[in-house]
């Protein structure tokens, strides 16, 4: 029998070391002084971030700084940056991977598959043909060719390069 190791997410499953907390984990990512390697870009409003737990490579999230569980909760601003930088999202994605499509879904409470009920965040999921293999259907696995440095490192140019230019 063959094994995959994917010790990062011991914290995750336990409970340990962050993985599930009291506290928000995009309020912290919110943060200026955040130091955390997975945000791209931020905006006054918003974000963007690499989800530390992705379905495939380049699974990126637009979050909205202010604590907001939904968007008729948004204000007009937030939800203008919100869609601005998920467009700088699916255009980052476009060039760094190519995919042959990409899921933009977001998921409001806990029945709708939010894992992060009161923090709303928008998700960008690049997807290839095939890119669901029997490793996932049967032994309930992902495979992912890229580490989240690896990735941050590709798209962070691109999204620096569109916060430049306005677009």
């Amino acid at each position: 029998m063959e094994r995959l190791w994917s010790p990062w997410r011991l914290a995750y499953v336990t409970g340990a070391g962050g993985g599930r907390s009291d506290r928000c984990i995009f309020c912290d990512a919110a943060l200026e002084s955040s130091r955390d390697d997975l945000v791209l870009v931020r905006t006054p409003l918003s974000y963007v971030l690499l989800n530390r737990y992705p379905y495939n490579n380049g699974h990126l999230m637009v979050v909205p700084n202010r604590h907001v569980a939904s968007l008729a909760s948004s204000t007009p601003e937030e939800l203008s940056d919100l869609i601005r930088l998920t467009r700088h999202a699916e255009i980052a994605l476009a060039e760094a991977y190519t995919p042959q499509g990409i899921n933009a879904g977001i998921n409001v409470g806990r029945p709708a598959g939010a894992g992060i009920v009161d923090h709303l965040h928008v998700h960008l999921v690049p997807r290839w043909t095939g890119d669901t293999s029997f490793i996932t259907v049967v032994g309930n696995v992902r495979v992912l060719p890229e580490e989240l440095m690896q990735t941050g490192a590709r798209l962070r140019p691109i999204f620096e390069r569109l916060s430049r230019t306005n677009a």
